[in-house]
């Protein structure tokens, strides 16, 4: 049973209310399954081990014969970029991302952090024209014919207080007055979510909603995006924000949270002994994730930074006869 694959981004810049969404075609590969990798807070210009997240996820890459990558967010440390002419772009990005099994769609979300420089320039089609890997669009839908994956929703407007306010810059052009934007944003994810007909739904953003890392949970996730994803059968939440490793079970929906932020530096060593969700793994070092998805299977790994296999988790979804 073929089925429609869509990637929903809202990478927090401004649309109106009439824009329509791009649509934008992912194959799957012959056998239907489809296989991706899923990284976020990496850009340090391959210190933190960065190089070495990105040499192994080359080696899973070609292993799996991934379709694209996910960047969680946390694009580029510390500041985000300055413009279009950032050298970090390709320090960070390009030259550090080399493996042929990289060489395809790399689909980023914005972080805190990208919201400290100018977010413009990493939604612009030049950085297009240098690495044709980068999309960051305002919203876009990515189509392919296995699930549905909404990804992502970018909600920084939310958990920036006064003091974070005070200490950094952020860019807010194109996003205020926050409250409506952000009415608007569950709105539309919302809306995509009730009109899917998948049985995967994923819905990729920055920010935790469930974690015992240093961030731990996102009260305003929790509050007003969390009971939307259970009303709608999301199956999993991804995300980065906290520089670990991590697979929340909700105790009351299906849904699974998981964290992917270990793309450099990490090792906080600052873990939350409590969750209200269930905690089935943590690992509070550097690495990756990859999803493999058919048609009735999820299979969700792991890695650390010298490629291990760390842990493995399978999804079931039941296969039901045409009548």
């Amino acid at each position: 049973m073929a089925l429609c694959f869509l990637f929903l981004v809202m990478c927090l810049v401004s649309f109106s209310s009439g824009d329509d969404l791009q649509r934008l075609q992912q194959q799957t590969k012959a056998d239907g399954s489809l296989s991706f990798l899923v990284v976020g807070d990496w850009g340090r210009k391959g210190a933190y081990n960065q190089s070495q997240v990105a040499f192994q996820m080359g080696r899973i890459g070609q292993r799996l014969d991934v379709d694209f990558v996910i960047s969680t967010g946390d694009n580029f440390y510390n500041s985000g970029l300055t413009g279009v002419d950032d050298l970090a772009f390709e320090e960070s990005f390009s030259s550090i991302y080399t493996a042929e099994s990289l060489q395809k769609p790399w689909y980023s979300v914005l972080g805190n952090h990208d919201y400290r420089g100018n977010v413009e320039a990493q939604l612009s089609d030049v950085l297009r024209k240098i690495d044709q890997r980068w999309l960051c669009l305002r919203s876009f839908v990515l189509d392919t014919e296995l699930v549905e994956v909404f990804s992502s929703i970018q909600l920084h407007l939310w958990t920036t207080t006064s003091q974070t306010q005070k200490d950094h810059t952020y860019d807010w052009s194109g996003v205020n007055p926050r409250k409506q934007y952000l009415a608007k944003i569950l709105k539309d994810v919302e809306s995509a979510l009730r009109d899917s007909t998948s049985k995967w739904k994923i819905v990729v953003g920055h920010h935790t909603i469930r974690s015992i890392g240093v961030h731990g949970d996102t009260p305003e996730l929790v509050d007003q995006l969390l009971p939307i994803l259970k009303t709608y059968n999301v199956d999993f939440y991804i995300n980065g924000h906290d520089h670990c490793l991590e697979h929340i079970s909700s105790r009351s929906s299906p849904i699974q949270l998981l964290t992917s932020g270990a793309g450099s530096k990490a090792w906080r060593g600052d873990i939350k002994s409590w969750n209200e969700d269930h905690v089935n793994f943590f690992y509070d070092g550097q690495g990756f994730m990859s999803i493999q998805l058919t048609d009735n299977i999820a299979k969700i790994e792991f890695y650390d930074v010298f490629g291990n296999l760390l842990y493995s988790w399978n999804s079931f979804k039941q296969l039901y006869s045409a009548t």
